[in-house]
């Protein structure tokens, strides 16, 4: 059964994975870790949309997981973001 929402989450987990592998090599090269980030968030929010338009069988699991993953991308793009952001 073909579902292209469910691929494109996977191919931006994917990506993240390699984004945040790289910077875990070269912990310099913080585009990588941003925008693995980006792609986590991406990516969970597209999940929990897609829960809430069609359930699986799964879908406690699935929300909990997918909600887990956007707060531990959130508070991890925000933490770097403060090195960017003047608030002063």
């Amino acid at each position: 059964h073909y579902n292209p929402p469910r691929f494109v989450e996977l191919i931006m987990l994917g990506m993240a994975l390699i984004m945040l592998s790289v910077y875990t090599i070269s912990p310099s090269n913080v585009p990588c870790l941003i925008l693995g980030f980006s792609f986590v968030i991406g990516a969970s929010a597209s999940i929990l949309v897609r829960e809430a338009i069609a359930p699986t069988p799964q879908t406690r699991i699935t929300k909990i997981t997918a909600l887990l993953m956007l707060e531990i991308s959130m508070y991890g793009l925000a933490d770097e973001l403060k090195f960017f952001i003047d608030f002063s």
